[in-house]
């Protein structure tokens, strides 16, 4: 979860329909003042509508759900999943709108945008808000947000961050109740009209790997299958998995998958102990799936088919089919550790499966999310989501490397012997195209690494529509090719050049596997750099409250049978911004020190409530786990804010 604040926007929003503020509303006894609902305005225009624009008035008559999602956001695309159940429960009442706000340059172009809705399935009007103004109006501080409107215009609730589902299915059912009583309830269709489909051959491929017989392996994730191409990469030799989206296991026809993205070759002696070939990250499942080539049979390795939460036990090498995963993005073969290891992108970690014993255990990252070097235990990552792993023959005391592609931090990163290393990187909110010293240069969300013949990396730079290549001797980083279109993943492959592979890229967002002829020196492009383009919060130094609001959903009551309900963690980065006030605790208020000495930073907010559905005698209620974390950059400045509010769950008037 990513979170730039504009702690400086009002939180009253503004009358859509003439002007006047939340105050000049109605005030019923007893009641806050009812919030209109700021207008819909976003310059990139309207998606899956057919090409008509919606304003607030046009969907008078429906509860209204808004979306603020971002399509690098992993937080928002589990949100997107986790309301699939409530959007069609309430088809004829509800209308989901994804408002989509940009992190990065490249998500602010309306045709990026326009593939992400394909690729992630979005089944409900998008707005494109690529200058944020609808951001800005509904006094958002996070991806992904959710703010609920009622069939008169009224904004009632907002949510922030994973977990809020049944919640909002509650919600929603007493709005029903309500304005049907009431008459302002319109049922009916929505403004809703799926694109008409592509066809190719892949759609939204992710990584691919090279098979012993020269064939390559593509997790084609938007056709919810594995493809096996010729020499080529282009000639369609089978496909493994129905195309159904699904967790289902069994032969090639059969067996479904989710979205898979990452994959990785057994070595041979290890297949022929395991009975499979190749582990898959199947993501949206967020479960690991082995294939057996010879007969195309799919089996689950790991995962329960459920998405970890914040709370849930965290594995010391627990049975890996009892244990919820999160969003498994990439694997890796460890011939170290004789494990498969895992980008878990969904909550921060590195993690390792031992396909011998079938169990599972996180292995770096705290689920924390940022750019924190040191101890494997103690480290920060943010959605890594490509690893290669890596051998120094000449320095095998120290062991083999894991590389990383960190996607939230526009990163590569490293772990090795237990510590976690930073090669190229800012942090958060620092990204752009500029080559030259590690220190200085910059990628943009990649989502792919690869070893090299000569021991350097290519780095997929997913964003830039380049592929880079950083030399871990010389600590230079260059650019090997532009132009390309998303590229996620690459695997070398022999050439007609003896002694020379070329390397095969996955062209993610134009459904194609691309063949580059590795060059002898690499090019340099034009440098840009960027920050994010979010207000800051301004905070004052000295004693600062922050406080989360959350209200457990209707019909529930917080979870405390088995503890305390709720957890506050508070960081920063760098650590000297907070004088005291850091770490972990219960209550959802917290008194802080900011430093007068620290100029800007990241204060990190991480939450986690849990709630039960208030059943009366019921002996084992339903409960329900929501999960937050913020990234909020600060100055401080004498005249900043000294209290600073954030939302979990919170409902207006």
């Amino acid at each position: 979860m990513i979170t730039l604040s504009n702690i400086g926007a009002t939180t009253a929003y503004p009358n859509a329909d003439d002007g006047r503020s939340c105050e000049d509303d109605e005030v019923t006894q007893g009641r806050q003042a009812r919030v209109r609902a700021p207008e819909l305005i976003g310059r990139g225009g309207w998606l899956n509508t057919g090409g008509r624009a919606y304003s607030i008035a046009d969907l008078r008559g429906k509860i209204v759900l808004l979306d603020f999602w971002t399509f690098c956001c992993i937080n928002c695309l589990h949100v997107i999943d986790e309301l699939r159940a409530v959007e069609e429960k309430y088809a004829e009442q509800l209308v989901i709108v994804g408002v989509h706000s940009p992190k990065f340059v490249h998500e602010a172009d309306h045709d990026a945008v326009v593939a992400a809705v394909e690729r992630y399935d979005v089944r409900h009007p998008v707005l494109d808000d690529p200058d944020l103004v609808t951001w800005n109006a509904y006094a958002v501080r996070a991806w992904p947000t959710l703010a609920m409107v009622d069939p008169q215009g009224y904004v009632v609730a907002q949510f922030s961050g994973e977990g809020h589902a049944h919640g909002i299915d509650t919600l929603v059912a007493e709005l029903i109740a309500v304005h049907e009583a009431k008459g302002t309830l319109h049922s009916g269709d929505g403004p809703y009209l799926p694109p008409a489909p592509e066809s190719s051959t892949l759609r939204f491929p992710a990584k691919v790997i090279a098979l012993p017989a020269g064939t390559l392996l593509v997790a084609d994730a938007g056709h919810h299958s594995l493809a096996e191409l010729g020499p080529d990469g282009e000639t369609l030799l089978r496909r493994i998995g129905s195309g159904r989206r699904g967790l289902v296991d069994g032969p090639p026809d059969v067996a479904r998958f989710s979205e898979p993205n990452g994959l990785c070759l057994l070595p041979p002696d290890a297949a022929a102990e395991l009975g499979y070939d190749v582990v898959v990250a199947d993501t949206v499942n967020h479960v690991l799936r082995g294939v057996t080539l010879a007969s195309g049979v799919v089996r689950t390795l790991a995962g329960t088919g459920e998405q970890w939460m914040r709370g849930q036990r965290e594995p010391p090498a627990h049975e890996g089919r009892e244990e919820a995963l999160s969003s498994p993005w990439d694997v890796a073969w460890s011939p170290e550790q004789r494990r498969v290891l895992v980008a878990m992108a969904g909550i921060h970690q590195i993690w390792a499966y031992d396909p011998y014993a079938g169990t599972i255990e996180a292995t770096a990252g705290t689920t924390n999310e940022g750019l924190r070097d040191g101890p494997a235990d103690q480290a920060w990552f943010a959605q890594p989501s490509g690893l290669a792993v890596a051998t120094d023959t000449a320095t095998d005391a120290e062991g083999e490397r894991l590389w990383v592609a960190d996607s939230e931090t526009s990163s590569l990163r490293a772990v090795r012997a237990g510590v976690v290393t930073t090669h190229i990187g800012q942090g958060l909110f620092d990204f752009g195209h500029r080559d030259g010293p590690a220190r200085d240069a910059m990628l943009q969300h990649p989502l792919g690494v690869t070893l090299l013949p000569d021991g350097s990396v290519a780095v997929l730079d997913t964003y830039n529509d380049a592929v880079r290549r950083y030399d871990p001797r010389t600590r230079e980083v260059t650019t090997l090719a532009t132009g390309l279109c998303e590229p996620s993943g690459a695997v070398l492959v022999a050439s007609a050049e003896a002694g020379r592979p070329d390397l095969v890229v996955v062209e993610s967002a134009a459904h194609r596997l691309t063949r580059l002829r590795l060059p002898d020196q690499a090019v340099r492009v034009e440098a840009s750099a960027y920050r994010a383009r979010r207000e800051v919060v301004a905070v004052a130094p000295g004693p600062f409250e922050l406080v989360v609001v959350f209200d457990p959903p209707p019909g529930q009551k917080l979870d405390d049978r088995y503890g305390p309900a709720t957890r506050l963690l508070v960081s920063s980065t760098p650590p000297e911004l907070l004088l005291a006030g850091d770490g972990s605790g219960q209550v959802l208020s917290r008194e802080l020190t900011i430093s007068s000495e620290v100029a800007e930073g990241v204060l990190h907010v991480a939450v986690f409530a849990a709630s039960c559905d208030d059943a009366g005698e019921v002996e084992f209620p339903a409960c329900h786990v929501h999960q937050q974390d913020w990234g909020l950059p600060v100055t401080v400045t004498p005249g900043g804010a000294r209290r600073l509010p954030l939302v979990l769950r919170g409902l207006d008037g």
